[in-house]
């Protein structure tokens, strides 16, 4: 008997998570092929030659013996406890270990928090371009992702006003990136005051991604946004695998602060839901006291001469001397948000450039439609390759770009 297809659940149905799509898919194919792949789609610091901190290594190995049992749902107390002494050294003194959940990844707590929060048809407002996984976790949920405009001629910041336009009886809560990933932004004090304010009227659980905080370049200045909120309850989301370079080990933590009292029932459910995966990654979580009261090392590596500023520097001069293509200057994270000229390419489809530069490049790029955007002439790239990398990468999209120009100029009788 021929057995019927096999569907998947029907909460997926919308869910996208092109970083990781057809064009990871393919250039996989291209590498068993033979061929190089210069992977520039995912910011994974550890494939670029980018090494944790040897102390964090040192503290998991000492620790091992301790992880070979289940932990407490919430994680290990002197990691929550290092989280406590991390926001009270800025000023949110009313937080504890027990309003701290380690997780496996920052990833992990985003879906765990969405799905102790949401019912079908609540709403969270969620920044366009963003990371997908917000989006993602939201409609996997059963919710509706709100995308609020942060426009690339507003150096990608939040419109405060778009914002409240969109605010409805349904809407539960604020998703701020902050730097942000995709575009490099990085919030000034005025602003997060705006978002804080609009939050704090209408009584929605603000959600502070910070995974790259202290990742910041030049004159950018990261404000951590639970030093503002008081009025409502803020989650603060952050993690070894950025920062501290650690992403394989899986550790990204969570902690409430602000107005803590009516979010009793929500933070049970939490801990309900905690406690149904029975903990996180034991091992890693040790390298957590480590990481946050040690050296930070990321200093070294976004000032003058470090590794990750010189690569910007290279995006950036890059752009400049494009006729092709321009870019805000990253304020932080590891990213660049770089436009293609609708201009010159008044019809460009990010997807198919991705694809050319992937299959006659051999550069894998994620396209910016994967960032939940309105406009096709978009990609994201990440830092982690050095300069001279970079260099070359952009040798390779310009003479693509050179090329599609010469075929639309024939498509068109030269008359472009």
């Amino acid at each position: 008997m021929e057995l019927a297809p096999l569907e998947p659940s029907l909460h997926l149905k919308d869910v996208r998570y092109e970083i990781r799509g057809p064009l990871s898919r393919r250039a996989l194919e291209l590498e068993r092929s033979g061929y190089d792949i210069i992977k520039l789609n995912i910011g994974n610091p550890g494939a670029f030659g980018f090494d944790m901190p040897d102390t964090m290594r040192r503290a998991i190995v000492e620790n091992l013996r301790a992880s070979e049992a289940y932990c407490h749902q919430k994680g290990i107390f002197p990691a929550r406890e290092a989280v406590v002494m991390e926001q009270q050294s800025r000023g949110v003194m009313n937080v504890t270990a027990e309003e701290v959940f380690i997780g496996n990844g920052v990833s992990e707590l985003i879906m765990m928090c969405m799905r102790a929060l949401l019912n079908p048809g609540d709403e969270v407002l969620v920044p366009s371009p963003d990371y997908p996984l917000w989006t993602a976790s939201v409609v996997i949920h059963g919710g509706k992702a709100l995308h609020y405009p942060c426009s690339p001629d507003n150096n990608f910041y939040p419109d405060p006003e778009a914002i409240r336009a969109q605010i409805t009886p349904r809407t539960r809560a604020l998703v701020i990136i902050n730097p942000n990933n995709p575009t490099g932004a990085v919030y000034p004090l005025s602003l997060l005051r705006e978002l804080v304010s609009i939050a704090e009227e209408y009584g929605l659980i603000i959600f502070a991604d910070e995974i790259y905080g202290h990742m910041t370049y030049e004159k950018a200045s990261f404000i951590p946004l639970a030093t503002l909120v008081n009025h409502t309850l803020c989650g603060t989301f952050s993690g070894l695998s950025k920062i501290y370079r650690a992403c394989g080990l899986r550790v990204g933590w969570l902690s409430f602060s602000g107005e803590l009292g009516h979010a009793k029932p929500y933070l049970q459910a939490l801990e309900l839901l905690a406690s149904l995966r029975l903990c996180s990654n034991v091992p890693g979580q040790w390298a957590v006291q480590t990481a946050i009261g040690g050296y930070q090392s990321i200093r070294d590596l976004v000032l003058p001469g470090g590794r990750l500023y010189e690569s910007r520097r290279a995006i950036i001069d890059a752009c400049a001397a494009s006729k092709y293509l321009y870019v805000n200057a990253p304020e932080g994270a590891m990213y660049a948000f770089v436009g293609i000229s609708s201009e010159i390419f008044p019809d460009f489809d990010d997807q198919q450039f991705a694809m050319d530069l992937l299959e006659q490049k051999h550069v894998l790029l994620a396209p910016g439609v994967s960032f939940n955007v309105p406009y096709r002439n978009y990609f994201r790239m990440t830092l982690l390759p050095t300069a001279e990398q970079m260099r070359e990468v952009f040798k390779r999209i310009e003479d693509l770009l050179r090329d599609y120009e010469l075929q639309r100029r024939r498509a068109t009788g030269g008359m472009q």
